[in-house]
């Protein structure tokens, strides 16, 4: 792609960004970053946990940015009896009228739509949980032997509740790690929580405009993917995801509170937000300041701590704004 014509395709998605802003924010008050991080993960296809208390909007964000973004949108409750055939579907025998010959047909699930909001996810068994690994990866489900294509694009965005743990199921850290962000919803300001009930106890129909379609995001997925990185970013980019790693790390901090680091796939999706970041924000390349903006929402779930770091409520926040500032040396 010559430069004048990314030049064209940022400048026209950072125009559609502030309108995609604008028109969020007249049905979610406030939340601007976790919004921010979201529109990310779309652009740079890659799924999203959002995780905090109830009655923050985390729902209200993932189907209000379906409705925008003009995709379908499912909702699965996540729930301690789910089965993984509620939710990627199943075949059903039938008998032909005409021949009295059986035969079976796959009658899809709910997975089967571009936009899958995974509500507390964490509430299903494994089992369950693990029928999402294949979708996320391959964007196809496999059902008695045959593999059948999901719609493009697809996202996957979970969201969990950080507090009530009781009858839950930590995701374990083969799905974790196929999310590119987990984002942290927290309180909205007084002034924000105050808006939020005016609205909501009055006469209010919270509804935006399809503003784009499924073939317009593929197209601006491929944006992303052809912006040019330096050298030095990507550089960047691998000594920040092996620095976490205390086998490759002499730093005693990181040896001391650190049990595994991150794998190659965070600085796949370090470099992918990094993209998407720049673009939005009216940039023709990223920079090592873009990579070091998505660095903990992308890092922050995929880091095993030790025991003595959680003794000590040292957070992976913490850590990777230590990296962050830090030159490390890695080997």
């Amino acid at each position: 792609m010559d430069k004048e014509h990314l030049r064209r395709e940022a400048e026209a998605l950072r125009r559609l960004y502030e309108d995609l802003k604008h028109a969020l924010a007249t049905v979610i008050v406030g939340q601007r970053e976790p919004l921010h991080y979201l529109s990310l993960s779309l652009f740079a296809r890659g799924h999203a946990l959002l995780i905090g208390p109830p009655g923050v909007a985390k729902t209200l964000m993932v189907s209000t940015l379906a409705q925008a973004m003009g995709l379908s949108f499912h909702r699965i409750q996540f729930t301690p009896d789910l089965m993984p055939a509620d939710i990627l579907g199943t075949e059903i025998l039938q008998i032909d009228p005409e021949t009295g010959q059986r035969h079976f047909r796959f009658t899809p699930g709910p997975i089967f739509a571009h936009v899958i909001l995974a509500d507390e996810i964490n509430r299903a068994s494994p089992k369950t949980q693990s029928a999402l690994l294949e979708a996320m990866q391959e964007r196809s489900v496999s059902i008695a032997g045959e593999t059948h294509t999901l719609p493009e694009p697809f996202f996957v965005l979970a969201t969990q509740n950080p507090i009530e743990q009781e009858g839950t199921y930590p995701l374990p850290e083969a799905q974790l790690d196929r999310f590119m962000f987990a984002i942290f919803v927290g309180y909205p300001s007084r002034e924000e929580e105050m808006e939020i009930v005016r609205r909501t106890t009055a006469l209010w129909e919270p509804k935006v405009e399809p503003m784009l379609s499924a073939e317009r995001i593929l197209h601006l997925q491929r944006i992303v993917r052809q912006m040019p990185v330096a050298e030095n970013v990507i550089r960047y980019a691998v000594d920040l995801v092996r620095s976490t790693r205390p086998q490759e790390n002499k730093d005693p901090f990181i040896r001391e509170n650190v049990s595994w680091g991150v794998g190659p796939r965070a600085a796949q999706f370090l470099l992918l937000a990094a993209k998407a970041h720049a673009l939005l924000s009216g940039k023709y390349a990223p920079d090592v300041e873009d990579v070091q903006y998505v660095a903990i929402p992308v890092l922050q779930h995929r880091m095993v701590l030790s025991y003595q770091a959680e003794a000590e409520g040292i957070s992976p926040q913490k850590i990777i704004r230590y990296l962050v500032e830090q030159k490390i040396p890695v080997v």
